[in-house]
């Protein structure tokens, strides 16, 4: 008797151990898989278009749009469709958020650019779209400008004294400029910079990638001579700081994540997400907000593994997952804590949450 019971104990934690190794095995697997797919085509563009924001845009320039005495409708409407060209998912649009919030935005268009960025770039809205539907996918389009809206004004509500301490306790900053540059040569600069990143996150041939980010990275060089040696040092070290603040947060997040899929996996869910509930759309917002989604996954996921595409999971739930997945995650989280702050982090983080099931009950109602 003594011995089966030493017996069943080793068999038990054998288990025990091949769960473990198994977990780890899936949050490398993950790590691993983010890296190849999303470190050179999106984090690496993304990590300089930010050091470059933060040393080549003077902060007047960004003041002047997103600043906190700007009018609402002006800085809102802007941070709301600018990600519109960006091929970023909750992830990669960090460091660009990072760039803006430290240049002194206000709240509100940060965070308003922050949840619209990932929703509402041009591959992701035309992907849904083509292998959703095309209600759902203007339906994304649409309600992730609504919500960054809605969001973002919440946020400023919330956080009012954020604005107030910018406006009155910001000193005065110098500007400086260039005897040789126009504003347009810098427009030119970025615009050559977000080409880059849209280009090698697209879904063409790896030939035409490529070829096509070879000629921007050479026209980027070319436009060097533009720039001051002291403006391109701070763009190498604006670019170094952000990547050494968010990169080994980020890293360990997608670790975590890919263990925590391991144990409860998305499709354990897949009975609860077919109707259009409060239940089934909250659940699939709170789903998005703690699994990481790459730039454009979650149309398969949404599709395949939660099983859109054969009705069984619901329209809503879709809608809200669309929403809230690609943009918040636990490692942008996680991050977004770092940036900002706990309170709101939290803050962000529940408005994403409650503004996806909203979206998503009246989608469902509606379709």
């Amino acid at each position: 008797m003594l011995y089966q019971n030493k017996l069943k104990y080793r068999v038990v934690l054998m288990d025990l151990i091949m769960m473990m190794i198994e977990a780890r095995v899936s949050g490398w697997d993950s790590l691993v898989s983010y890296l190849a797919e999303h470190t050179v085509t999106c984090l690496v563009p993304a990590f300089f278009i930010a050091g470059a924001i933060a040393a080549f845009i003077k902060k007047d320039a960004i003041l002047r749009y997103f600043g906190p005495n700007v009018e609402r409708w002006k800085s809102f409407s802007l941070a709301s469709v600018s990600g519109i060209v960006l091929a970023v998912c909750s992830c990669t649009i960090l460091p660009l958020f990072a760039g803006i919030y430290k240049k002194g935005s206000g709240l509100g268009p940060a965070v308003a650019f922050l949840f619209s960025g990932p929703g509402i770039n041009l591959l992701a809205i035309v992907y849904t779209a083509t292998i959703l539907g095309y209600d759902i996918g203007l339906a994304r389009a649409f309600f992730a400008i609504i919500g960054a809206f809605v969001i973002g004004l919440t946020m400023v509500w919330l956080f009012r004294s954020h604005d107030r301490e910018l406006m009155n306790g910001v000193e005065p900053f110098l500007i400086t400029t260039a005897d040789n540059r126009s504003r347009y040569q810098v427009i030119g600069f970025f615009v050559a910079l977000v080409a880059i990143l849209i280009i090698a996150a697209s879904q063409l041939s790896l030939e035409i990638r490529a070829v096509a980010v070879a000629v921007l990275v050479g026209a980027v060089m070319m436009m060097w001579r533009w720039f001051k040696r002291d403006e391109l040092n701070e763009w190498g070290w604006e670019t170094w700081d952000l990547s050494k603040k968010i990169i080994p947060v980020l890293l360990a997040g997608t670790f975590l994540v890919g263990v925590i899929a391991y144990f409860l996996p998305p499709e354990t869910f897949q009975p609860y997400l077919g109707g259009e509930s409060l239940a089934s759309v909250l659940l699939a917002s709170i789903l998005g907000t703690i699994l990481y989604m790459p730039t454009l996954l979650e149309v398969p996921i949404i599709g395949t593994t939660f099983g859109y595409l054969d009705g069984m999971m619901g329209s809503g739930p879709a809608l809200a997952l669309l929403l809230s997945g690609p943009t918040v995650s636990l490692p942008s989280i996680v991050v977004l804590y770092r940036i900002m702050g706990g309170r709101k982090t939290i803050a962000y983080m529940m408005g994403v949450i409650v503004y996806a099931t909203v979206a998503g009950l009246i989608y469902g109602y509606i379709v």
